[in-house]
């Protein structure tokens, strides 16, 4: 008997899942990857690179700027081939199979839900220094303000990233400025030559992996695509440009302070561009170091938001996450419950617990989402290549050694967290099966 085709009676289509709006052009694209990677972690991550390495954070820095490009265009080839939402989740599926795919969107969703918390608590520190319990209060008013100004649609979100890029942009430029005309720079704080080996190879490496971590935000470009118009033509350029205006700055930055304190110093503090501030006799820009750290951290935690609803969204419409969270607004057309789920979750975590020094499993899981992401583009054919195939090689192998550099709290920590989401997936699989089975 011949079967109905498709739409006809007796076998409706299924619809296809709602999709989200194209709204961003390419400089929306570069303001929301440089509000990513301009975070908390450029106010924060010099001090224990310098801890690591001494001077040598300048090679870490250098190291983690090659990988970083490596990473970005593999992120951008294929975000240009899958201009959907889900990123490496995705293209994880795509290229190499659905476990590779569920273990990239895995790795993304939990850890940047610490991140998250983590970013939160951060700008609550920033902003206020009173007591814990206060800052987790203006912590979660800072997640749920966010989540609601997400809710309203992608062009909310990237003109406000606008408005915290541009105030972060200045507070930065501020203290390269001050520390430069502040009269107590020299050349020997950076110790000659010999200083940029004090760290050895392993100080050296592990300084990279810290400042890698720092700025590598150009990947929620790639989870937004789905949101940008011409997405062939304008993500290919936004990640670039997003990464090559962060690396310049934190070069500026890394140096300025360097120039001003010296590692030692940089080392021992808290705050290090507070402390390089005050070094260089400029100690009144040390509000404009908090204000800038404040805002900085919302513009990351924004982006996060964003970055995670669409990961989020993208599972779940293939049953890797609750089906519930594939919903889209019909009105503002962005992934309303996946986002809310997670302004939940991360209000809970800030009430409950302090992420900001334990979230080595969000680093170990941003490297196998980025190995991933090398992996799958090394695997597309000439018509879909605009880099290198012998980049994703090096991102590939640069991700693999610098988990090495990872403590192993933090390693294991990480691996359990990929254990417990697999060995989850695994037996959701081979329960539908049963079921499956049974309804035949």
């Amino acid at each position: 008997m011949r079967q109905p085709r498709p739409g006809t009676k007796g076998q409706p289509v299924t619809p296809p899942p709602p999709q989200l709006a194209r709204r961003l052009g390419t400089r929306d694209a570069v303001i929301i990857g440089l509000g990513s990677m301009l975070g908390a972690g450029v106010f924060a991550a010099f001090g224990p690179a310098a801890k690591a390495a001494g001077t040598g954070l300048l090679i870490g820095l250098a190291i983690a700027a090659i990988l970083a490009y490596c990473n970005a265009t593999a992120s951008a080839q294929l975000a240009a081939t899958y201009p959907t939402s889900g990123g490496t989740y995705l293209y994880g599926r795509e290229q190499l199979g659905h476990w590779w795919g569920f273990t990239a969107g895995w790795g993304f969703v939990i850890g940047k839900t610490a991140s998250c918390a983590a970013m939160a608590l951060t700008f609550a520190t920033y902003a206020i220094p009173g007591p814990w319990w206060a800052q987790r209060l203006v912590a979660c008013a800072g997640v749920l303000g966010l989540a609601a100004l997400n809710y309203r649609g992608i062009t909310r979100t990237a003109a406000l990233t606008r408005v915290l890029v541009t105030c972060t942009l200045l507070a930065l430029a501020a203290i390269i400025v001050g520390i430069a005309v502040g009269g107590h720079t020299s050349t020997a704080n950076l110790g000659g030559w010999q200083a940029l080996g004090t760290g050895g190879v392993y100080g050296t490496l592990q300084a990279a992996g810290l400042l890698f971590f720092a700025f590598a935000g150009y990947a929620r470009i790639a989870t937004m695509s789905e949101e940008v118009r011409d997405p062939q033509r304008a993500i290919p350029r936004a990640i670039p440009i997003a990464l090559g205006i962060t690396v310049v700055i934190y070069v500026l930055i890394g140096g300025s302070a360097l120039l001003a304190a010296g590692p030692d110093r940089l080392a021992a503090a808290t705050a290090p561009l507070t402390e390089a501030v005050t070094a260089a006799g400029v100690p009144g820009l040390a509000p404009v170091v908090r204000i800038g750290g404040a805002l900085a951290s919302l513009g990351a935690l924004l982006a996060l938001i964003a970055g995670v609803g669409r990961t989020s969204l993208a599972m779940a419409r293939n049953h890797d996450l609750p089906r519930w969270l594939a919903a889209v607004h019909p009105r503002y057309q962005v992934p309303h419950h996946a986002e809310a789920a997670l302004a939940a979750v991360v209000c809970v975590l800030v009430l409950t617990t302090d992420l900001r020094s334990v979230i080595g499993f969000s680093s170990f899981g941003v490297l196998v989402y980025y190995l991933i992401a090398n992996l799958s583009a090394a695997g597309q054919t000439a018509e879909h290549r605009r880099w290198p195939r012998a980049l994703n090689i090096v991102g590939a192998a640069g991700c693999v050694v610098l988990v090495a550099t990872l403590p192993l709290p933090s390693v294991s920590a990480g691996v359990v967290m990929f254990a417990l989401g697999l060995a989850g997936r695994w037996f959701v699989l081979r329960v539908r099966e049963r079921h499956a089975t049974s309804a035949e």
